[in-house]
């Protein structure tokens, strides 16, 4: 059995703290006709717009002299490309990052404003899929480590200091409803949550247009799915055979809710209207399926969302707003 010791995640929150962003929660008005109390974890708010940059740097940190002098290679849909490419200009390693041509044009040209010097992009496969698949044969023909998006166990331990942060200011949470792509996040979450108090229940939210951890759940073992274009683009993407996320989410997650397209705009606008801040299709599944009852919480629950990322293009938000 997979496993991850809860240390691990102890020591990252520790090991990230001089560059990552300790982010706030936010009380919601969310589900309080129902006498429900829900926060809304902030990582919007942190570095680089997501919370991808802690397991980056939890990663990135933990490199040896050799690996830092040949530098890294990382495939991502944006928001952990920029993490990587944030950490590596701090620590001074070289970055060679591989995105998809159907990648948000916002995290593309937010990558290209890093320092060359430490940065390199490369634009490889038409989807996720296919830019992963090249990231990982680049990384093993450059023979450099290959900083997965979620399939390692330094990542998800950085990705559970979200966990970690959000219990130390609200101990008492029953529920945390949180994205799931390829698991890192839920899966860090699950661990860290599950140590402070196994009761609580840990839920999974991803698009119906890229629903493969929910697939796996349903068929038991990891499979690939047809995959759509998506508001959630950051969760977009089938999972790495052999991940070690999908042992830890089967372990910790209740279950994995899958939301439309159309509740996750919905999300959007609430999110605009309700907290006047601005969160990408990817950060807002969870509030997604709270609004639309693909997640339902008993009354009086105190909930817990985590609000992920914020980069999102302006075409997409007038498209989300009209």
């Amino acid at each position: 059995m997979i496993t991850l010791d809860p240390a691990a995640i102890a020591a990252a929150a520790t090991r990230i703290a001089p560059l990552a962003r300790r982010t706030p929660v936010e009380r919601s008005a969310l589900l309080a006709e129902a006498g429900n109390t829900v926060w809304l974890k902030m990582e919007i708010w942190q570095a680089t717009g997501s919370f991808k940059m802690r397991g980056a740097l939890n990663r990135m940190a933990q490199l040896d002299a050799t690996e830092r002098a040949g530098g890294v290679v990382t495939a991502s849909a944006g928001n952990h490309a920029q993490g990587v490419a944030a950490c590596a200009v701090a620590l001074g390693i070289h970055a060679t990052i591989v995105v998809a041509a159907d990648a948000s044009p916002a995290k593309v040209a937010a990558l290209r404003r890093y320092d060359a010097q430490w940065v390199e992009l490369r634009q490889l496969g038409r989807d996720y899929d296919e830019a992963e698949a090249a990231g990982i044969a680049l990384a093993r023909e450059l023979e450099r480590p290959f900083i997965s998006p979620y399939n390692d166990a330094a990542v998800i331990a950085g990705q559970g200091t979200v966990a970690h942060e959000l219990l130390e200011d609200l101990p008492d949470l029953d529920v945390i409803v949180v994205p799931v792509g390829g698991g890192g996040l839920a899966a860090g979450i699950g661990v860290w949550a599950h140590h402070v108090n196994p009761a609580i229940r840990v839920i999974g939210v991803q698009s119906e247009a890229s629903p493969a951890m929910h697939a796996a759940f349903a068929a038991g073992a990891l499979v690939t799915v047809p995959l759509a274009a998506s508001l959630a683009d950051g969760l977009a993407g089938n999972i790495e055979p052999g991940s070690i996320t999908y042992a830890l989410c089967r372990a910790h997650l209740a279950s994995v809710a899958l939301v439309t397209e159309d509740a996750i705009a919905v999300a959007m606008r609430y999110l605009m209207e309700t907290q006047h801040v601005l969160v990408e299709g990817s950060g807002a599944v969870g509030v997604a399926a709270l609004l639309s009852g693909a997640v339902v919480v008993p009354p009086g629950s105190r909930v817990g969302v985590i609000l992920s990322g914020r980069n999102v293009t302006l075409d997409w938000v007038r498209r989300v707003l009209s």
